[in-house]
């Protein structure tokens, strides 16, 4: 798994940035990653894939703390930045951006302009794995970088996990980061579970997959919903503060 920090080192969301860009702890995906991004899907040809681990970006004063299952393929792993430029990505920003948390309604390339406030976007598994599904092993690598952003993020007041895979990944680790107990509360969309006394909340919602999306398992509606739901149960809406921009590290 990555190293620790070494004492007297301050870590950082920029250190953990640098370190999953160059992250190469698991050969498959490392493998898998380059082979995709030198192959290329055929409407991207003429693009340059990012082919890296891709970081986590958002406001580091965040109170909401998304985190997703892995890269897509020809998503994230071609553009370098967490649910960027494919559908599960367009699906997620749209309600992102229809309850106060992006500034735009899209989400396709580093450089489009998007910024998130009061809301940070991450992932249990920083590589594009094949199939969408990491190894146990692989998620015991990356789960150390997620650990440490929660850390830094140190205003989370709850953690919305798309998936059941980002859910479990979040329960494991949460003794370590939160310090506290969460009770093994079963996956479903809208499930909400504590991460500790005074500990911020955990809430579930579907992936935004397009396998969900297109059969109507999860719907524009259901997720706005629960984001508002999100809102109001620490505050009522996101902070009035001008937007941040944390832009993936190259």
């Amino acid at each position: 798994m990555p190293r620790s920090i070494p004492d007297g080192v301050e870590d950082s969301l920029e250190r953990i940035r640098t370190e999953v860009v160059a992250c190469t702890r698991c050969p498959r995906l490392v493998r898998y990653r380059a082979a995709i991004a030198h192959e290329r899907k055929r409407e991207f040809r003429d693009q340059e894939y990012w082919g890296r681990g891709v970081p986590g970006f958002g406001d580091p004063n965040a109170r909401l703390v998304v985190v997703g299952l892995a890269p897509a393929a020809h998503g994230s792993n071609r553009t370098g930045r967490v649910f960027t430029g494919d559908r599960s990505a367009a699906f997620l920003v749209r309600a992102f951006h229809a309850v106060g948390y992006a500034n735009q309604p899209t989400s396709q390339n580093r450089g489009d302009g998007l910024s998130y406030r009061d809301l940070y976007l991450t992932a249990a598994v920083r590589c594009a794995p094949p199939g969408n599904r990491p190894s146990p092993a692989e998620q015991t690598n990356c789960a150390p970088y997620l650990e440490r952003e929660f850390r830094q993020l140190r205003n989370t007041r709850a953690v919305l996990a798309l998936g059941g895979f980002a859910w479990n990944a979040i329960l494991e680790l949460a003794p370590r980061a939160f310090g506290g107990t969460p009770p093994r509360t079963p996956f479903a969309h809208g499930a909400c579970a504590p991460l500790g006394e005074g500990r911020p909340l955990l809430w579930a919602s579907y992936h935004p997959s397009p396998q969900n999306t297109n059969t109507g398992k999860l719907t524009a509606p259901m997720l706005t919903d629960l984001l508002r739901r999100i809102q109001s149960s620490y505050s009522g809406g996101p902070r009035s503060a001008g937007p941040h921009r944390a832009e993936a590290a190259s």
